[in-house]
């Protein structure tokens, strides 16, 4: 028995892991509401803070006021630290996202003495405050030497603290933001929250010019989807590509995978309806809102979708959710996989960012009510909106340009690489009627006659979906489908805000000019709408993103098709391109090639881990299976040839694999000596191995899955898609 087959049925006999009691002492089951948000503590919600203090933190954030009291800062501090400690947390961190993709923490302990040397528990206002990481140590594109290690981090006054769980340790979480010694950021929250700043501020304007005085600020809303893979811990450590890149670089399809549409929506297994509720209670408890849960497209695949949130407290219960997905995971025996596109051949994963805006009115500035052809305000929003996408659709390409993203971008099953934005059929017609000057009328039926008394009838959207589109109006929102699964959706976010923030702040100028020449407030938001729905029709496309037609027609709309993340991150080195997030303060000029930097050096890095580990694997593990089973034909042609019998089928067999052999050999070596001989600028490094290497790389890999279809399975040591995909 070979490690595949221990692996096989170590992974058949798994046990389910039996899942937290949700009951209380007296054997009552929980509510769901009873465990949402236990393991936080919101200073702007906690009975325990004074109101006093919450009003100076909320006057902070809304910049009322300058700075936190250190008075304040004491009470917090104090106060958190009796809940956390009570809870069973030993220790505190400041929890950050560096620009690595992933969190950051260092644990200090509560353990300190007091004044006459006695042990106590504490945490001081300052180290509530403030940290002081090392700067040098995360990616920082050149910006900070070695020898220039002191960063900062920042309290985040909006994102509430939490309790994290690991083994029966208890950590307090303290949502900070990581800036340099000279205040230059280093991560994805401080961006994000400019970013939101800024276009809150612009839309409250906006809203105040155009007839709405009372609106006094503008949150920006999001709601992250998570799609995510689940293959059982033994095949993973037999598969050394999943661990050190996080997908399989070469496998051969099974005849069975995605085509019949039956694990979408399907029925789900126990052994995974058991992580799911283990998942979705500790989400609870950390306060994240996860409302579905599913089977996706291809088998192994699955999904978790979160409430809609503040846009800053979304981006950090993205990451909690990622974390956590891992973590209950490897409970469960399974290790998840969060890859764009861990298996060639089916379904990738995404992350798909739902984004809206609402003022402080409780109004959703995206909600075209029941007559959207008479709603001013929403349809200036999507004209808006869809102007800022037409200007910076390069730009957030870049946002979403990951070396795992550019196996989805453009492949039939994702959003495409050319960045569009998606309509529906209703606001298409009011925005041609606009275009044209005609009057819009509306048409068709309100609801959907199910044929069946026994069936209500549903009311129809005024849109229908569009999968194929990466930018698209769903309803009351506008989902981003391109942003990556393993992606954070802060920095996308970033740029999404100060697109949109810069069109609007200029809009508002034009309608404060065009009312200062006489025109009514209603005539010059209706000539504003027009003027961006005429400049920005190009963007705007509802057909099948999949198709080469639209690759064409998007070519004569002089759309850019950015396919790789070579060319799209290239994008931030053209100043005039990026002026708009300098211009609107999301970005300083020395953050974007710190992050262009820290980009184009990551895709080379990742892309060189995988074409290493592509090397290792064909010399350790696929050529020594093909040179065992031909040593075994060859015995056997050398028996038959002994006694006199032909040996046509085992020779032809034996000449296949010499054929495989060879050329993989030869094209492994390609690739070797290429990696070698890489030189130049990043930049340049980055487009041969996105032009040259990966599509090489992708040859050994179809190569390797010849070999892989004639050798049989005890001479195959490697996990294959089969066991990955099905055994659970």
């Amino acid at each position: 028995m070979n490690s595949r087959q221990k692996a096989k049925l170590e992974a058949m006999n798994r046990t389910r892991r039996v899942i937290p009691s949700r009951q209380d002492e007296t054997g009552r089951y929980k509510r769901t509401s009873e465990i949402l948000g236990e393991n936080v503590f919101n200073v702007l919600t906690a009975n325990e803070i004074p109101d006093g203090v919450k009003k100076e933190i909320k006057d902070v954030i809304s910049r009322k006021e300058k700075h936190l009291s250190k008075e304040s800062a004491e009470i917090v501090a104090k106060t958190v630290t009796e809940w956390a400690v009570s809870r069973g947390a030993t220790h505190f961190t400041h929890w950050f996202q560096p620009l690595n993709g992933t969190t950051a923490e260092k644990h200090d302990a509560f353990l300190c003495y007091d004044k006459d040397m006695n042990p106590i528990e504490n945490l001081s206002a300052s180290k509530l405050m403030q940290g002081e990481p090392d700067a040098s140590s995360f990616p920082n594109g050149g910006s900070r030497s070695t020898f220039e290690a002191r960063g900062y981090t920042s309290w985040d006054l909006s994102s509430p603290m939490f309790l994290m769980e690991s083994g029966g340790s208890y950590t307090l979480s303290i949502p900070t933001a990581f800036v340099t010694y000279t205040g230059e950021a280093l991560d994805i929250k401080t961006p994000l929250l400019r970013s939101v700043t800024k276009l809150s501020d612009a839309v409250t304007k906006f809203l105040n010019v155009t007839g709405s005085p009372e609106v006094k600020s503008v949150q920006v809303t999001c709601g992250a989807e998570q799609e995510y893979f689940l293959v059982d811990k033994a095949f993973y450590y037999q598969r050394p590509d999943l661990v050190m890149t996080g997908r399989t670089l070469f496998g051969s399809m099974t005849s069975k995978n995605q085509q019949l549409d039956d694990h979408y929506f399907g029925v789900i297994s126990e052994r995974v309806i058991c992580f799911m509720d283990e998942l979705d209670y500790e989400l609870h408890k950390l306060g994240v809102p996860a409302a579905t849960r599913h089977n996706e497209v291809a088998p192994g695949q699955f999904e978790l979708a979160a409430i809609f949130q503040d846009a800053n407290l979304a981006a950090d219960q993205n990451q909690i959710v990622m974390a956590t997905i891992k973590d209950v995971a490897e409970k469960h025996d399974f290790v998840a996989l969060l890859h764009e596109k861990p298996f060639a051949g089916i379904n990738g994963s995404g992350k798909h960012m739902n984004w809206s805006m609402a003022d402080d009115q409780g109004r959703n500035l995206l909600e075209p009510g029941k007559e959207p052809h008479q709603n001013e305000r929403f349809l200036a929003f999507v004209s808006m909106i869809t102007e800022a996408v037409y200007r910076h659709g390069d730009a957030i390409r870049m946002a979403i340009a990951t070396h795992s993203n550019d196996h989805r971008l453009g492949a039939n099953e994702a959003p495409p690489s050319i960045i569009s934005v998606y309509l529906g059929d209703t606001i298409d017609r009011i925005f041609g009627a606009i275009n044209k000057g005609e009057k819009f009328t509306p048409e068709g039926i309100a609801s959907i006659d199910m044929g069946a008394d026994q069936l209500v009838n549903l009311l129809k959207d005024n849109t229908d979906r569009n999968r194929t589109s990466p930018f698209a109006f769903t309803g009351n929102k506008f989902e981003v489908r391109a942003v990556g699964s393993s992606q954070a959706i802060g920095y996308p976010m970033s740029i999404l805000n100060a697109a949109v923030a810069s069109v609007v702040e200029e809009s508002t100028k034009i309608i404060e000019k065009d009312v200062a020449s006489g025109k009514s407030v209603s005539d010059a938001v209706n000539a504003l709408i027009k003027k961006w729905v005429d400049n920005a029709k190009p963007v705007v496309f509802n057909g099948d993103g999949y198709s080469e037609e639209w690759v064409e027609e998007a070519e004569k709309r002089g759309l850019p098709n950015l396919r790789t993340s070579a060319e799209a991150l290239k994008i931030m080195t053209d100043s005039k391109k990026m002026s708009f997030l300098t211009n609107t303060g999301v970005f300083k000029e020395s953050e974007l090639t710190t992050r262009y930097n820290v980009l184009i050096e990551r895709y080379n890095l990742l892309r060189e881990i995988e074409f290493d580990t592509l090397n290792n694997m064909v010399h350790q593990s696929i050529i020594p299976s093909i040179l065992n089973y031909k040593s075994q034909l060859s015995e056997i042609i050398q028996r038959q040839k002994e006694i006199g019998l032909e040996s046509s089928v085992e020779l032809e067999l034996y000449k296949k694999l010499n054929f495989v052999s060879e050329t993989l050999f030869a094209a492994n070596n390609n690739l070797v000596n290429g990696v070698k001989n890489l030189s130049g600028t990043d930049q340049e490094v980055a487009e041969k191995i996105a032009h040259e290497l990966l599509p090489l790389s992708e040859q050994i890999a179809n190569t390797i899955g010849e070999a892989e279809d004639i050798i049989p399975d005890e001479y195959w040591n490697l996990p294959k898609y089969f066991d990955m995909l099905f055994i659970r």
